[in-house]
């Protein structure tokens, strides 16, 4: 009798091992597929926080002096539209060259060339990358939707300032252009 307990003690202990080794792959799994689900937001917000893969920042407050002893740096404008966007988007205003801590605004236009409304959401980043954090924008259309009905065309405005620090920071001294580029996608509905 003492053979069966034993053996009885043994398949307990080890479906008791069994169900925790059950529970904490379970658990794992299951912060890995919500780690998944996290990590756009999450990589989209380090991203903008830090100016990382060129993501270009939201200015907090407008330039308070134009760095005159700096060089200018010259900006130019990229537009690209996912295919699945029935859209004309192009840069209106030609490139710009500007001195740190000065504020600017320039067009871009979209036209809708497809036969029903369609709304669009625009991404955005700037070459070289290391210049995202100081390419500061104060309006642009990129932080909304853009909804256009078929043939029609929008301007739409873009104010940004190059921050001076841009000249003090020895890994971006070298700037001397930046082109600013966006790609609208079909909005998710």
């Amino acid at each position: 009798m003492t053979e069966i307990t034993s053996d009885k003690f043994h398949h307990n202990a080890r479906a008791g091992r069994n169900q925790r080794t059950l529970l904490i792959v379970a658990l794992v799994v299951a912060g890995m597929v919500g780690l998944s689900f996290a990590s756009v937001p999450l990589y989209r917000l380090f991203c903008q926080v830090t100016g990382f893969g060129g993501t270009t920042q939201v200015a907090e407050t407008l330039p308070t002096h134009i760095a005159t002893d700096l060089p200018p740096v010259a900006v130019r404008f990229d537009a690209n539209v996912s295919p699945k966007l029935h859209w004309e988007f192009v840069p209106v205003s030609a490139p710009v060259s500007l001195q740190p801590g000065e504020q600017t605004t320039i067009m871009y236009r979209a036209t809708n060339t497809g036969s029903a409304p369609s709304t669009g959401t625009a991404t955005f980043n700037v070459t070289p990358q290391k210049a995202g954090p100081y390419f500061m924008k104060i309006e642009c259309f990129c932080f909304t939707e853009q909804t256009l009905q078929p043939g029609e065309s929008m301007d739409m405005p873009v104010s940004f300032f190059v921050d001076s620090e841009i000249g003090t920071d020895t890994n971006t001294m070298d700037v001397d252009e930046i082109v600013l580029s966006y790609t609208f996608f079909e909005a998710r509905t």
